[in-house]
């Protein structure tokens, strides 16, 4: 009798549904990052396009592609109007509740500042929320060089985007100056742009799909992520005797995420590694964690051996989120055009400073720029 609810038992653990996960981009941004992500990526994980431009959307490589808005936009996208995009998204409904239906989470990309994936994509959440799926939307904010009209579009698409989805993180595309140099060619940059994407969902789905010596499932990240407002989910791999703290720096510090792990409440990490892997080792990522985030911070971790790292490699997959507002990171790179500096007091023009001041403006404005440098008009004046 024993032997017999043995087997049964292990029958019905290997049988155990594990979690979907669907992958949405939506319009051309979000295609091309669904394409990316489309080598090499975890197997079970639906990737899905979905877009106005019919001739965009053929280029993705997406196995499962949606074409919105066939009556209203008749294929030729939404010319950056984001109000056409959202009006796309409601007509074809039944469409983007189709692919949704059995998804347990997904995840939804974008570029947001132009027309369908600004308007598009709050709907598509909207959607996915009122059928009851985790949603994590992963969204780009526009260059600086690209105008104050994207970027106040892009705005509003990310006020839009809040409510209707359990997490949002935003990438501005300006960080990207931060880890490339003048040599890096246009298409490397999006990659790592879109790298930060790939490295949330892998992080969530082999949180959720790998067996670990101490376990983390999928009621495990939605206690972390529902309804969590900002988040932060990165990934560290290290080798060598510090290994353990460098791998857990990597995944805080993502020098392309808009916010820092500071005073987090609630915080899932898993540590993976060979048979060498430590329990000193876990309670050092552990302690360098937990003095970072919020003192009364809800903490899940879990750990386990992964064939597919290196030997000698140690890996550190983190989920922050629960902040106090939006907490940002100081990277020194391209100032943001919409939040005003507080001056000191005392702050008189002067006409002697006036006069330094016009000197080094024609100065700069013989200097040879291009895309790596501010734009003279964005610069900071000296004082």
């Amino acid at each position: 009798m024993r032997k017999k609810t043995k087997i049964k038992s292990k029958a019905k653990l290997k049988n155990q549904p594990l979690a979907k996960i669907k992958v949405i981009g939506v319009g051309g941004a979000g295609g091309n990052a669904v394409t990316r992500m489309n080598e090499g990526f975890i197997k079970g994980i639906d990737l899905i396009a979905v877009n106005t431009d019919i001739q965009d959307l053929d280029y993705t490589a997406a196995k499962k592609r949606i074409y919105i808005g066939k009556n209203l936009t008749k294929g030729l996208g939404t010319g950056m109007d984001p109000e056409l995009g959202r009006k796309a998204a409601e007509e074809s409904q039944a469409e983007i509740a189709e692919i949704l239906d059995g998804a347990d989470m997904v995840f939804l990309t974008a570029g947001f500042g132009g027309g369908t994936g600004t308007g598009a994509l709050p709907v598509v959440a909207e959607i996915a929320k009122d059928m009851g799926i985790l949603t994590v939307a992963v969204v780009t904010k526009p260059f600086v060089f690209e105008g104050y009209e994207r970027m106040r579009i892009a705005e509003e698409g990310i006020m839009r985007t809040k409510d209707r989805v359990d997490t949002l993180i935003t990438i501005p595309n300006d960080r990207i100056f931060s880890i490339i140099n003048k040599n890096t060619s246009l298409t490397r940059a999006f990659e790592e742009i879109d790298e930060v994407l790939k490295n949330s969902v892998l992080g969530i789905a082999e949180l959720i799909t790998m067996p670990g010596i101490i376990n983390i499932d999928f009621a495990d990240v939605k206690a972390i992520i529902s309804n969590a407002g900002s988040a932060l989910i990165g990934a560290g791999i290290a080798s060598g005797n510090e290994r353990a703290i460098n791998a857990a720096n990597l995944a805080i510090n993502s020098p392309l995420l808009e916010i820092s792990i500071n005073g987090a409440k609630r915080v899932l990490f898993s540590v993976s590694g060979h048979r060498d892997l430590k329990m000193s080792e876990i309670n050092e990522i552990a302690r360098l964690i937990s003095e970072q985030v919020n003192s009364s911070a809800k903490i899940i971790f879990g750990a386990h051996h992964d064939r597919k790292l290196k030997k000698g490699e140690l890996k550190v997959t983190l989920v922050a989120a629960g902040f106090n507002g939006e907490l940002k990171r100081e990277t020194g790179i391209l100032p943001n055009l919409f939040i005003s500096e507080v001056l000191p007091e005392k702050n008189e023009i002067k006409e002697d400073k006036d006069k330094e001041r016009k000197k080094e403006n024609k100065k700069e404005e013989k200097e040879k720029s291009d895309i790596w440098e501010i734009p003279t008009f964005l610069r900071k004046k000296k004082r």
